[in-house]
């Protein structure tokens, strides 16, 4: 599967177009790496643990969406947007969301 951000695959061409496609992951943050981000953010510094939380969760979302092109009958997507939000009442959930165009490219 080739996932792009931009408009169109270089040296391809697209010869139909499947739709849009998402993948949204949303994660919960524990109480390790929350306790981990705080000596951080006390000190100062990157957390690691979070860091590693999103990396996980970026990916699962794009893996997510190539799987529904590829069920589409795609063998690409581009002009993937990935999106990220913060949910719940303290901010303890992470929602990433990928979306792009599944197309079938030649």
């Amino acid at each position: 599967m080739i996932t792009t951000t931009t408009p169109s695959v270089e040296g391809k061409r697209i010869v139909e177009y499947k739709g849009i496609v998402f993948g949204e992951v949303v994660s919960g943050v524990n109480f390790v790496r929350d306790i981990a981000a705080s000596f951080s953010n006390f000190f100062g510094g990157r957390s690691g643990s979070y860091e590693e939380e999103l990396i996980q969760a970026r990916q699962s979302a794009i893996r997510e969406m190539e799987q529904r092109a590829a069920a589409l009958g795609a063998n690409a997507v581009v002009g993937v947007d990935i999106d990220y939000e913060v949910l719940g009442a303290d901010n303890g959930m992470l929602m990433v969301t990928a979306s792009g165009t599944a197309v079938t490219v030649q």
